[in-house]
């Protein structure tokens, strides 16, 4: 049995205009130690997806359908205690931003002895061990005098070395890491990309990286999901995703990375962009962006198959995995 195992989710939000799905039909599982990526731009349902396993959708969002199973148990059937338990002692979130993730006005001992002292029945002084032995684990230099230190006195890089840290601090069994470099520089994001998957090697923690950067999950990740307006529309291992992409969605973010281009050319961009959920249009969402889009893409939204190269929903893979 996978350690988590999403089936079939759907999320909702209640609008004046009526309700509009953020996510549709999104399943995908994750073993114990694995490394998962979901990738897509800006409102392709990514971050919903990660906020949705751990059931901290706000109204007017909501799960409408769909299971998430935790160790064999459906999350989205908990009560709020429950998963508070959950959260934190069994999957812990980082967050884009650092600075809106901390507390300004709290020392950052007072932010992690907190967080042990609020799920366990530790001392101070165990609570205050623990956070020291978290700092250390992610290398933050002189622990001691940063427990005392406010989020303002530390660099962008150190404070989301502490945001990993607090994530460390109940030992969980998964992280969902939330477009975890997105305020940094290249040469931090690299350091912290590196930090986190040393973690997971060594504690056999289960990830899961949200991002828009292929260039990120292809270092990190051993399996990615690749979503567009809310829908799984490829699936495979990572490598096979970077090397040999089966949509074309995917293959244009693989031609937009920088590397892609010749020196002095302009970089590849997908026209168009990302319709919103309140106004998808028909049969398949990326068909206006598509250049490869027949009359049937217009009319009927292609299922997720599987082939030997893993799943894509693209009736240009079907012909092409039918007649070789």
């Amino acid at each position: 049995m996978a350690l988590l195992e999403v089936k079939n989710l759907q999320v909702k939000f209640g609008l004046r205009t009526g309700e509009v799905s953020a996510l549709r039909d999104v399943s995908f599982t994750l073993e114990r130690g694995q490394r998962l990526g979901i990738v897509g731009e800006s409102g392709a349902g990514k971050s919903v997806a990660g906020f949705a396993i751990i059931n901290l959708i706000s109204r007017p969002g909501y799960i409408a359908s769909g299971e998430v199973l935790f160790d064999g148990k459906d999350l989205t059937s908990l009560t709020a205690e429950q998963m508070r338990y959950i959260r934190g002692n069994r999957i812990s979130m980082i967050f884009q931003d650092p600075m809106m993730t901390l507390n300004p006005v709290l020392s950052i001992g007072e932010q992690m002895m907190e967080s042990v002292l609020t799920h366990t029945s530790k001392s101070k002084a165990e609570a205050r061990e623990i956070a020291l032995e978290k700092l250390r684990l992610v290398q933050i230099p002189s622990p001691e005098t940063r427990l005392e230190q406010y989020p303002h006195e530390l660099s962008g890089g150190m404070r989301q070395r502490i945001i990993i840290a607090i994530a460390l601090l109940l030992d969980p069994d998964i992280i969902i890491a939330d477009e975890p470099t997105t305020a940094l520089d290249v040469t931090i994001q690299a350091e912290v990309m590196d930090l986190l998957l040393a973690l997971c090697k060594n504690q056999n923690l289960g990830l899961i990286l949200i991002t828009h950067d292929l260039g990120v999950v292809s270092q990190v990740t051993e399996q990615t999901i690749v979503m567009y307006a809310g829908r799984i529309i490829e699936q495979a291992q990572t490598k096979a995703i970077i090397n040999d992409a089966q949509h074309p969605y995917t293959r244009g973010l693989i031609s937009a990375l920088p590397h892609q281009g010749a020196a002095g050319q302009r970089l590849y961009q997908i026209p168009g962009s990302m319709p919103l959920p309140s106004s998808l249009p028909s049969g398949c969402a990326f068909h206006p962006r598509c250049e490869h889009a027949q009359s049937r893409c217009q009319q009927h939204m292609p299922p997720l198959t599987e082939n030997e190269k893993g799943k894509a929903a693209c009736f240009l893979v079907d012909q092409r995995t039918s007649h070789p």
